[in-house]
């Protein structure tokens, strides 16, 4: 038993599963390219271990087929419309976002993504909280980052799956993406099979997100 976990709960927002069971979360942001998804895809369906994807409506009219394939096996969230920084957005446009990403997950997915949000960037304040709450929507961020999304001049490989271990918890939430770095970089996908390899020879098993209630 692990003495001190940290909270799971941050200012109303979800950062770690309220649990003290050895289970992690793996989360993939689907907002920018493609070039990722089909090797995640791929090496989940091999190890049997299951995910979650934060998608937004740009990214599922652009990759129709996938997010289908998504939606018929792996739990989704909401990621908005087109990933924009909704902090600089007014409360009609954050809810159209937020509502329109949704509309739009559901039809090319066949899920209801909610209540699970994600902020594009991270960036939220407490308006655009509140405004995602009265959507039905939890604010889900994450427990660590594998940076894979900064490209091989800041991470690599290895880093990725050195990260995920490094901050292994009960409930840790793991962020990875779908899309390829902007100098090409495929770290995430590459990673993954090293990084559930990790995980379970720790004595973790993974989880999705689908339990998670909205507390408001």
């Amino acid at each position: 038993m692990i003495a001190a976990l940290p909270p799971a709960w941050q200012a109303g927002e979800l950062v770690r599963l309220e649990t003290t069971q050895r289970v992690v979360a793996l989360t993939f942001d689907g907002g920018g390219n493609d070039a990722e998804a089909a090797s995640v895809l791929a090496t989940l369906r091999r190890t049997g271990t299951p995910a979650t994807f934060f998608l937004t409506g740009r990214f599922v009219r652009l990759y129709p087929v996938l997010a289908a394939s998504i939606g018929k096996s792996f739990t989704v969230g909401n990621h908005t419309v087109d990933h924009a920084d909704l902090t600089h957005l007014s409360d009609p446009a954050v809810r159209a976002e937020i509502a329109g990403g949704q509309t739009q997950i559901e039809r090319a997915t066949g899920r209801d993504p909610r209540p699970l949000f994600r902020f594009p960037y991270g960036a939220r304040d407490a308006r655009t909280l509140r405004d995602a709450r009265r959507l039905g929507y939890v604010s889900v961020r994450w427990t660590v980052d594998t940076w894979g999304w900064m490209g091989r001049c800041c991470q690599t490989t290895a880093g990725v799956v050195r990260r995920v271990v490094d901050h292994l918890v009960p409930g840790e939430i793991v962020l990875m993406h779908l899309g390829s770095a902007r100098d090409g970089a495929r770290l995430d996908s590459e990673a993954l099979p090293h990084v559930i390899a990790a995980v379970r020879a720790h004595g973790y098993r993974f989880v999705t997100l689908a339990g998670v209630r909205n507390r408001s």
